[in-house]
C-alpha cells in the first residue's frame, strides 16, 4: 500500500489541477484582466499570503518568467514558518487590527492591486486585509477555498470570510482540513495540495495578464532568469523602467 501512496497524490493533485482549470476558467481570465488593466494604467501589483499561503504569493514575486511589477507585501511574522515559535505565525492571523497596520504602513495606494492568498479565507488578518484595501481604491484578488465558507465559521467580527470582499475570487477546490489520503494505520488525514494548487493558479493568472497585456500592444515587464546569458543585463533593463513600480529592491 505505501508505495501506491505517491501515485495517489499526484493523481489528486493532478485532479483538482483539472478541476481549477476547467471551472475557474472565468475567473481565471478577469484576474489577469484585472492585472492587465493595473499594469497598462499604471498601478503596482502586490501580493499577500501568511503562513504556507505565503509560498504561493512568493511565487509570483521577482521570479524567471513573471510580471516584475509584482511585488510582496511582507507581514513580519506570518510570513512562514521562520518565526520561533512557529504557532506565533498562526495567532498573528487571528489579531484584529493587524491588517490596518500594515496598509497604513505599505506603499498600496488607489489604483494599485492586490492578491490575497488564504486557504480557510476565515481568519481576521485576510478578512480585514482585503476589506481595508478595498476602502483605499485598491482592487482584490482573493485566492481561496470556498468550501471553508460553508463548513467552518469565521473568525472576523463580522462573520465573513475574504471571499465576500473581493473583486475576483479563485476558488482552488481544496477541501477542508487540505489533506488528500487517509490510510487505516495513519491517524490523521496526510498529503495537502493546496500549495501545488494555489500556485498554478496564480502561474495561470499571471500567464492570462501577460497574454492580455501582449494583446494590447503593451509589452509586459517580465523578468528573465538571472541564469541564462543576458538574463542579468534584461532584468536590469526591465527594472530601470519600471523602478517607480517595484519594491523588493528597496
Amino acid at each position: 500500500m505505501s508505495d501506491q501512496l505517491a501515485d495517489q497524490f499526484f493523481d489528486a493533485a493532478i485532479g483538482l489541477l483539472q478541476r481549477v482549470r476547467d471551472e475557474e476558467r472565468d475567473t481565471i481570465g478577469a484576474a489577469g484582466a484585472l492585472l492587465a488593466d493595473t499594469v497598462a494604467s499604471g498601478g503596482r501589483l502586490f501580493a499577500f499570503g501568511a503562513g504556507h499561503s505565503s509560498l504561493a504569493a512568493q511565487d509570483v514575486v521577482y521570479r524567471a518568467g513573471g510580471l516584475a511589477l509584482m511585488n510582496l507585501l511582507a507581514v513580519p511574522g506570518v510570513v512562514g514558518v521562520d518565526v520561533m515559535p512557529a504557532t506565533l505565525g498562526s495567532a498573528l492571523e487571528r489579531v484584529d487590527g493587524l491588517a490596518s497596520a500594515v496598509l497604513d504602513t505599505s506603499p498600496l495606494r488607489a489604483g494599485d492591486a492586490l492578491v490575497i492568498v488564504s486557504l480557510s479565507g476565515r481568519n481576521a488578518l485576510p478578512v480585514e486585509m482585503a476589506m481595508n484595501a478595498r476602502a483605499l481604491g485598491v482592487r482584490v484578488i482573493g485566492v481561496t477555498s470556498v468550501a471553508y465558507a460553508t463548513e467552518t465559521k469565521s473568525r472576523h467580527a463580522s462573520g465573513t470570510f475574504l471571499k465576500d470582499h473581493c473583486d475576483v475570487v479563485l476558488d482552488s477546490k481544496i477541501a477542508v482540513g487540505d489533506a488528500e489520503l487517509r490510510l487505516d494505520t495513519v491517524p490523521a488525514p496526510f498529503a495537502p495540495a493546496s500549495t501545488v494548487v494555489t500556485a498554478a493558479l496564480l502561474q495561470a493568472v499571471v500567464a492570462t495578464a501577460a497574454g492580455a497585456l501582449a494583446d494590447r500592444g503593451i509589452e509586459p515587464p517580465m523578468l528573465r532568469s538571472g541564469n541564462v546569458d543576458g538574463g542579468h543585463d534584461w532584468n536590469g533593463r526591465v527594472m530601470e523602467q519600471y523602478g517607480d513600480r517595484i519594491f523588493y529592491r528597496n
